[in-house]
């Protein structure tokens, strides 16, 4: 054991320590880990690789290539693997009722098999959606030394003479289906939509959680925007490893990191670029593991006041590999630190400050994906929460790259994705409706699904800003229009979403923050004495389990109490 780490005062001892671990240490050797390995701190390699789909095709390779770093810097480094969810794959059917719950399976599995060895440390390897606030989730969970690495985005894909994403594959299926979009070149297109390795391109949700990982110091210093296909990403895992063992050296816990003030950075940096709306529900999420009340208004709250100013898709021109090279996203935080939006005191997995690595980098005037927050795109965020009548436990919609702010309309209401998605399919949608999808909350779905298919649907028949949306339920990354998720109570719990009726006026204002339901107060009160609770269609198994235990959205959809109700912390064992 190197003279650098106190074994006795780490987890690790229980397995490896002592006359009575004889039994321990003979599986260690089984392995051919020779006794000088065996007395060195141990480092869990969590990686979420697996062949399910070009997100996490690369992830084992970086988490391997992580074990030079541990090993040069005086660790014993053991990989294991998770599961992931992949949206991509999983959209526009029942599948997609298992995406948000993967968050919380990858979270417990790191959080068990740590836990079950006796880890000390942590580098966890992420590239789909739910996959990145899993991983987080578990690190602060479980709070030792830990540091997230992305596995990074795709290139583009090419098209006509235009960079594309999956999600232009997605918009085509509603061109097809409004006569638009020839069959042919719908198929030509899905096979050059996606060129290779990596997570989606644009600013959907795997690349804001990636940028959440860096703006709340869990990552290291512009990891996380290089594309996957790079060769550097393999030098960005050694570095991870190597990084590990220093902050186990220095005791800096994710805890220490993601203070109130880091997650309030975090969530400006989503305002930023336009992010995903999901970042609502997983920085709560997040913030419960940490024992931080943050809930979905402390974020809309956040979002009110930060300008955004990444020119990212959906709503912009560019994709992640071009905010990479534009200087990826601390560049994106020099400006932010400069015009006041973010906090540099908030230590990071460096051992150094926000502010301090921050100052490592030099504003670039010549690139063009971030503007300087004195020009923004628009002086308030991209992502916008609303409340009201509709949502007394609020709701919140992607305005980035929007025109039109403020919509009402009769509603046309669907009890789940599937009809609504054939009603869409069939041109039986009239422009000025509100579209209701509810029971897909949370509870409800059970598992809060993404309405992908169905805004994508909607866009490509030139109708993305004709009608609004609105679900319990909740949306990608990559959608773009008058789409408003997460609306609570949700309908499974008789929130106001489960009382509306066809022809019911709704009017949103994403300006004022607001969205209202125009029906008296007295007719509300007798629907909802004759409204009945559902019973989805899922009586045992992981979901039925999701279901029972699953808070409310504005709370992250969480199924445990978090750090607020621990006894102990796995780092103090």
């Amino acid at each position: 054991m190197t003279s650098r780490f106190d074994k006795s005062r780490l987890p690790s001892r229980h397995v490896s320590v002592g006359p009575e671990r004889a039994p321990h240490r003979s599986y260690y050797y089984a392995m051919g880990i020779p006794e000088e390995d065996i007395a060195k701190p141990f480092v869990g390699l969590a990686s979420a690789g697996n062949d399910s789909a070009p997100c996490n095709t690369t992830l084992n390779a970086q988490a391997d290539a992580a074990r030079a770093g541990v090993i040069a810097n005086g660790g014993m480094p053991r990989r294991f693997n998770t599961i992931t969810v992949t949206d991509g794959i999983a959209m526009g059917h029942q599948g997609m009722k298992s995406s948000l719950v993967s968050r919380e399976v990858i979270a417990d599995s790191v959080e068990l098999s740590v836990r079950g060895h006796c880890y000390d440390a942590l580098v966890t390897f992420a590239g789909c959606d739910k996959s990145l606030p899993g991983m987080m989730m578990a690190m602060l969970r479980l709070n030792i030394p830990s540091i997230f690495v992305y596995g990074g985005s795709i290139l583009p894909g090419h098209f006509h003479g235009k960079d594309v994403t999956v999600v232009d594959v997605f918009e085509a299926v509603g061109q097809h289906a409004a006569g638009a979009c020839p069959l042919q070149e719908l198929i030509e297109l899905e096979k050059v939509a996606c060129p290779g390795h990596g997570a989606c391109g644009g600013q959907f949700t795997a690349n804001t959680m990636a940028c959440v990982g860096e703006a709340i110091g869990l990552s290291l210093p512009n990891s996380n925007m290089m594309p996957a296909p790079y060769p550097d990403r393999a030098g960005l895992a050694v570095a991870a490893g190597e990084q590990v063992m220093n902050i186990l050296e220095k005791n800096i816990r994710p805890r220490d990191i993601c203070t109130r003030a880091a997650f309030e950075n975090a969530a400006r940096v989503v305002a930023a670029t336009g992010g995903s709306t999901n970042a609502a529900l997983h920085l709560p999420a997040m913030a419960n593991e940490a024992g931080i009340e943050f809930t979905l208004f402390d974020v809309a709250e956040i979002f009110k006041s930060t300008p955004y100013i990444a020119d990212l898709k959906p709503g912009g021109k560019y994709v992640a590999k071009d905010m990479y090279e534009a200087g990826g996203v601390y560049m994106l935080m020099k400006t932010m630190l400069d015009g006041g939006f973010l906090d540099g005191e908030c230590i990071t997995v460096t051992g150094k400050t926000l502010g301090e690595n921050i100052d490592q980098v030099t504003w670039n005037p010549d690139q063009k994906v971030i503007y300087d927050v004195k020009t923004p795109l628009s002086p308030t965020g991209g992502v916008v929460g609303l409340k009201g009548s509709l949502a007394p436990e609020g709701a919140i919609v992607k305005v980035a790259g929007m025109k039109r702010l403020q919509f009402e309309g009769p509603a046309r209401v669907f009890d789940c994705e599937e009809d609504a998605f054939a009603a869409v399919e069939h041109r039986e949608i009239a422009e000025g409706s509100v579209i209701i999808i509810r029971y897909e909350g949370p509870k409800g779905g059970p598992g809060m699904r993404e309405m992908l298919s169905t805004t994508a649907a909607l866009y490509g028949q030139g109708m993305g800003e004709k009608v609004a949306l609105i679900t319990d339920g909740r949306f990608s990354g990559g959608t773009r229009g008058f789409c408003i998720g997460h609306v609570g109570p949700e309908a499974a719990d008789g929130g106001p979403i489960a009382l509306i009726e066809d022809g019911d006026m709704i009017r949103i204002d994403a300006e004022a923050g607001t969205i209202d339901l125009d029906v008296a107060e007295d007719v509300l009160a007798e629907r909802k004495a004759a409204w009945q609770a559902r019973q989805s269609d899922y009586g045992a198994g992981a979901l039925w389990r999701y279901a029972q235990n699953v808070g409310p959205a504005y709370k992250g959809a969480v199924t445990h109490p978090g750090a607020r109700a621990e006894r102990h912390v796995y780092a103090d064992i």
